[in-house]
């Protein structure tokens, strides 16, 4: 009877029977189950994924147990405390809590870099608008950024003006005329000459470079740079854009807007979404293997076409620092459209360097996606 009276004055006997109490170990794990399925290969079991994506409700579920195990019995709120301690770097994948960073010393070298899906800068006709005017902002304002890299996906030049003497040379005005050496991996070219691709823009001397493949070399593949940085430091930049789902955003819209669109779009939607997970776990593997074999310190900018919730990101996370989630404050949102809250754009480093600095650029809204620049220094 007195260890029974003694274990209720700290509110354990009486609340190890309530229903909100196993509904919290329940919560606990629930959060277990969705960390392992960041782990799990999608190519071996796919709806795994699905798990990995319910770990942010899973947090704002904890948080909820957090504050009412405060209010109701102090002591059993160590307990969801303690997860989310222990789940706080993923916490911070998706919803970064981090003070604006230090002004880095002036003396100081730093690698400033923007990374952006410019979509073909817009000169297709169902993207251009009236002058072309968002193909010529977001040129001049890529030739004009003070960033020391470009790393672009969806990448678009064209050797010679066109009919009406418009200048789409984006290989010339980001490259040369901007005091950047360039490197273009071209997926295809057109009969007209264009070239489409990935491409890295430097003003450190590119020494080495080369491509990753995924198979068949198309729109989604990887490249490399070594760049020789003023102190004598060589470092070896990534860009990559990984295998989007090739879902049109209205129809995503219309599945859960109402009864019919669910039924008219979902299995194909589901197909599409089941399709893009496995082949982006196949093409991080492949492209995790590289960055092992790294001699040089790694920076990585990607076009993701995934959540922080998901194997792509998780695997590079195991080996790279994400710049915003080390340094960013708030969701950092990179997907210009009517999906909210989505972050498939991302800057990571190699354990050498410090993140100085990380935001998205929501003042470039000409693409589907927001740039990102972050700035880093050798440590």
């Amino acid at each position: 009877m007195r260890r029974r009276f003694a274990a209720s004055r700290f509110g354990w006997y009486p609340v190890r029977r309530s229903f909100a109490f196993k509904l919290t170990l329940l919560t606990l794990a629930w959060l277990v189950l969705a960390i392992g399925c960041m782990q799990v290969p999608t190519r071996l079991l796919w709806p795994a994924a699905f798990g990995a994506l319910t770990l942010p409700v899973a947090l704002a579920v904890n948080g909820g147990w957090l504050t009412y195990w405060v209010l109701r019995r102090w002591p059993v709120a160590l307990l969801p405390l303690a997860a989310l301690l222990l789940c706080w770097p993923h916490l911070q994948r998706g919803l970064a809590l981090h003070l604006p960073a230090a002004t880095p010393a002036a003396d100081s070298v730093s690698v400033r870099m923007v990374s952006a899906n410019v979509r073909i800068f817009n000169v297709y006709p169902q993207l251009r608008d009236p002058d072309l005017a968002s193909t010529k902002t977001m040129i001049r304002y890529l030739a004009d950024s003070p960033a020391d890299v470009l790393c672009l996906q969806e990448f678009y030049t064209e050797p010679r003006p066109t009919q009406d003497g418009t200048v789409f040379n984006t290989e010339r005005q980001l490259g040369r005329l901007s005091g950047r050496r360039a490197f273009v991996s071209t997926t295809l070219t057109n009969r007209l000459g264009a070239k489409f691709g990935l491409a890295i823009f430097s003003r450190f001397p590119i020494v080495r470079r080369g491509v990753i493949q995924f198979g068949r070399l198309t729109q989604n593949h990887a490249m490399w740079a070594d760049l020789r940085l003023p102190q004598g430091d060589t470092v070896r930049v990534f860009n990559a854009h990984l295998q989007s789902m090739s879902m049109a955003e209205q129809d995503i819209v219309d599945s859960y807007s109402s009864k019919a669109g669910f039924k008219a779009k979902s299995i194909g939607l589901l197909r599409r979404f089941k399709r893009g997970m496995v082949q982006r776990s196949v093409q991080v593997d492949t492209l995790v293997g590289r960055i092992e074999r790294s001699p040089y310190p790694v920076l990585l900018c990607a076009d993701l076409n995934d959540l922080p919730y998901s194997y792509s990101y998780d695997q590079l996370a195991d080996h790279l620092q994400n710049a915003w989630a080390t340094v960013g404050l708030g969701v950092g949102a990179t997907y210009n459209g009517k999906l909210p809250l989505l972050r498939i754009d991302q800057q990571f480093a190699g354990p050498p360097f410090r993140v100085l600095g990380c935001r998205v650029r929501r003042d470039m809204p000409y693409s589907d996606h927001f740039p990102v620049e972050a700035e880093y220094r050798l440590r």
